[in-house]
């Protein structure tokens, strides 16, 4: 699923938080979105799931104008922060939730979660807590089964190696990959994590005070050189 930006700017006052005069991201692609904070890299990605109102222009996935349209919430997986979580929930009412929003059987949810036991270890099913009395980390494991439960088109995942030990970062950039490569999703991940947007993304997108500044073919690694020179240089100037 291909989603194509055009004219796309935030304004929050006088500060524009995001200007992109045109911006297309292919069908398939895993796109990876860096830059220092305040760069607009989450302006972006809520932005394309209409989570706020543009200034001006708009967003395309695939036909869809996300900000008049429905449909596009159809095959979009998303997990931005934990307000997306449902914290009264425990873990198998939240998967059991969006597996009946998004049509799927509990036989077909229980079959896709098997995928997520090298994530979950024995920590989030079957502990009867409440998603709100779970560690950060497993909140944050919490969101991303359940963004990827779907099989969406598209993925969108801020920071989602956030809270993570090293094992289970691992583990996420796998799955998200996996994921890409299997079922042809398009993903779009927000990350100050160098080495495993590096590792994973087909493309990186660098950002800077809401202008896009690079775009980076990926192969093989290619972009992190030119990352890692940017990011010092910034680190010298300061």
């Amino acid at each position: 699923m291909t989603i194509t930006i055009d004219n796309l700017q935030k304004c929050y006052g006088e500060k524009v938080a995001l200007d992109l005069p045109h911006l297309e991201i292919g069908s398939g692609e895993l796109v990876g979105l860096v830059g220092n904070n305040g760069a607009g890299k989450t302006t972006l990605l809520r932005l394309v799931l209409d989570l706020i109102e543009a200034t001006k222009g708009h967003v395309l996935s695939g036909d869809a104008d996300v900000a008049r349209s429905e449909a596009w919430k159809l095959y979009t997986g998303s997990f931005i922060d934990g307000r997306f979580l449902v914290d009264f929930y425990t873990a198998e009412e939240y998967f059991t939730l969006i597996a009946k929003l998004y049509g799927l059987s509990n036989e077909v949810m229980n079959e896709r979660l098997e995928a997520f036991r090298p994530l979950m270890h024995d920590e989030i099913l079957g502990t009867g807590k409440y998603l709100r009395d779970y560690s950060e980390g497993n909140r944050q494991k919490c969101g991303i089964i359940g963004a990827m439960l779907i099989h969406p088109k598209v993925l969108l995942l801020d920071e989602p190696f956030n809270y993570l030990d090293p094992s289970s970062q691992i583990v996420v950039a796998r799955l998200i990959k996996q994921m890409n490569e299997e079922h042809g999703t398009t993903v779009l991940i927000s990350s100050h994590n160098l080495s495993f947007v590096a590792d994973i993304s087909t493309r990186v997108l660098l950002l800077e005070r809401g202008h896009l500044i690079k775009d980076l073919s990926n192969n093989l690694g290619s972009a992190t050189a030119e990352l890692n020179d940017y990011f010092a240089s910034e680190t010298a100037e300061a």
